[in-house]
């Protein structure tokens, strides 16, 4: 985070490089994904893409704000990068791609591993990987009781999300699993009041559990 001693308009070209940078590498990603993953069609039309890459900026400024010229914000880059193609992805097709799941739990950590090992952190390392094992058990015995209510992506996505909450502390884990849930509860009421969905689980979960993820980051500190 930035502080009252930052001089002139060194913070302000940073956070200008964020929405840059973000406006930059999300349509990277899109590009990347239809190349590698063709299962999920071709690119998005040209207004999502601009959506897309609009608030992954968005989200990049907010986190550079938030987290400032320190060594965790890379992992929050890559969560911005890869979360908002993911929410783009399970809204469009309620569909979270285990390789993109599998990308962001994998790359998370290994981003973690730099603030972790060179500011002698471990703790914040174990608790995240304590994290990701905590909220993965917990939606899986959900996904398992109720499976129409919580799919086996939204159970996969559990691992990255508790990573990136477990890493940031107990009480950001506990608000930010339990704020995904009431996003999504409020987002379902809405969209099954207006476009007359029948079943809750039409649905996507995953954009909840990414936003509640953003959320907690920026806010709970």
């Amino acid at each position: 985070m930035f502080t009252s001693g930052d001089a002139g308009l060194a913070p302000w070209l940073f956070v200008l490089g964020a929405a840059v940078l973000g406006l930059a590498l999300s349509p990277v990603a899109e590009v990347l994904i239809a190349k590698y993953l063709p299962r999920l069609g071709s690119l998005p039309t040209f207004r999502i893409r601009m959506t897309t890459a609009a608030l992954t900026g968005l989200v990049l400024v907010a986190f550079s704000l938030r987290f400032g010229m320190s060594l965790v914000l890379p992992a929050f880059i890559f969560l911005a990068v890869l979360g908002v193609q993911l929410a783009r992805i399970d809204v469009a097709q309620h569909l979270l791609p285990n390789p993109l799941v599998l990308m962001l739990l994998a790359g998370g950590f290994v981003l973690f591993l730099v603030p972790g090992l060179s500011n002698h952190q471990a703790d914040d390392l174990l608790r995240a990987v304590l994290g990701a094992v905590i909220l993965f058990a917990g939606y899986l015995i959900l996904g398992l009781i109720s499976p129409g209510g919580i799919g086996m992506g939204d159970v996969k996505l559990a691992a990255p999300v508790g990573l990136y909450l477990g890493y940031l502390g107990w009480s950001q884990l506990f608000y930010g699993g339990l704020l995904g849930f009431i996003l999504n509860g409020v987002v379902t009421v809405l969209i099954v009041s207006r476009k007359n969905r029948k079943r809750a689980s039409e649905v996507a979960h995953g954009p909840s559990m990414l936003g509640a993820t953003a959320a907690i980051a920026l806010f709970l500190v």
